[in-house]
């Protein structure tokens, strides 16, 4: 089963700092429907202004992945962690038994993102952050993981949690496919931009497919894409 969800179907609200589109309930947006797909718990889109951002505030047992999709985002933690990661890379934070965070756009123009959560397979645990980049190069005609808890992907970031994020480009034209290890997995994708076909289901820019009950997907693009797949456990 592969059920497009529209970018314009998407909850969310506009702060005049952040703009953010929310793919799950999250905040003042509520669905029943759409409360998590497997153990992602969130996939939120933001746009967020030039010297402004998220102040800081606490989280708790949750896996929090962004992948940042324009400008850059800046980090700072109680746990004296502190980074910057650019358009095209992501970083992990594990949040643990507790943390509290802030993420500022320090940058001249916009800084968009794709914020995701997962929830962890166990609670507790010392909170912990990190950021990689991943050459887009890398990642062309096929999907890599960049943050990940499964065996084998050993080159992406960690996460406490059955589940991988990957990342995909693929030129007009070119196909590619991904294999989950069973039908049972939640699947859920979204091309950053560009226009893709997924299994006979068309996907525009910023559009998102949630996935399950099939051991594989066949993407083809119909436009220069870049996409980010979820791929976790029921």
């Amino acid at each position: 089963m592969i059920e497009r969800r529209p970018f314009a179907s998407l909850g969310g609200a506009n702060h005049g700092w952040l703009d953010a589109k929310h793919h799950f309930s999250f905040a003042e947006y509520h669905d029943p429907k759409r409360m998590h797909w497997g153990a992602m718990r969130v996939w939120n889109d933001d746009t967020i202004q030039p010297g402004t951002g998220f102040p800081p505030h606490p989280h708790a047992e949750m896996e929090i992945i962004t992948y940042v999709r324009e400008g850059a985002i800046t980090h700072q933690d109680d746990q004296g962690n502190k980074g910057r990661t650019e358009a095209g890379d992501v970083q992990v934070m594990s949040a643990g038994s507790g943390i509290r965070h802030a993420e500022y756009n320090r940058e001249p123009g916009i800084t968009r993102i794709f914020q995701i959560w997962i929830f962890p397979d166990e609670r507790g645990g010392k909170p912990s952050w990190g950021t990689k980049p991943f050459p887009k190069g890398e990642r062309s005609g096929s999907f890599v993981a960049l943050a990940s808890g499964m065996q084998g992907d050993d080159d992406a970031l960690p996460i406490r949690a059955n589940a991988r994020v990957l990342g995909a480009s693929l030129k007009a034209g070119e196909t590619t496919e991904y294999r989950f290890t069973d039908a049972t997995r939640h699947g859920y994708l979204v091309p950053n931009i560009g226009k893709v076909e997924v299994d006979g289901v068309m996907l525009e820019a910023r559009d998102g497919a949630a996935i399950t009950g099939v051991e594989s997907i066949h993407i083809r693009a119909l436009e220069d894409t870049e996409l980010v797949l979820v791929d976790t456990a029921a």
